[in-house]
């Protein structure tokens, strides 16, 4: 039961992913944590395992087909990712798994309420 829910939150991801831009973050980490029964650790950690060679492959490759992938922006911010997704997953070992879990829904709902209300 577990690998099919497993797939089904993939699935679920990977359209929002898609067509969003998002997946990873907003929808596989609460699912994992929810469903699955995984510390928020494991999920953040299993999502970032998971998302890196469908959305390059598949989503990236249908946005840059329809012209819709600034390459020169694209390297730079990854430059950046790389350094911060190091320095951020050295810092967050030690952060206790409640107070990530908290820190991370107090986020989302920042994010909602901005894009709601102030577009």
């Amino acid at each position: 039961m577990t690998h099919w829910l497993s797939i089904l939150i993939g699935v679920i991801a990977g359209i929002f992913s898609g067509f969003f831009g998002v997946g990873g973050g907003i929808i596989m980490i609460p699912a994992m944590v929810i469903l699955l029964g995984m510390t928020q650790h494991t999920a953040q950690g299993t999502t970032l395992a998971a998302i890196l060679p469908p959305v390059f492959i598949f989503g990236v490759w249908k946005y840059y087909q329809a012209g819709n992938v600034n390459m020169p922006i694209a390297v730079f911010v990854a430059l950046g990712l790389t350094l911060g997704a190091f320095l951020g997953a050295a810092i967050v070992q030690g952060v206790p798994d409640l107070v990530l879990k908290r820190c991370f829904g107090a986020l989302l709902v920042f994010v909602g309420v901005r894009l709601i209300f102030w577009g």
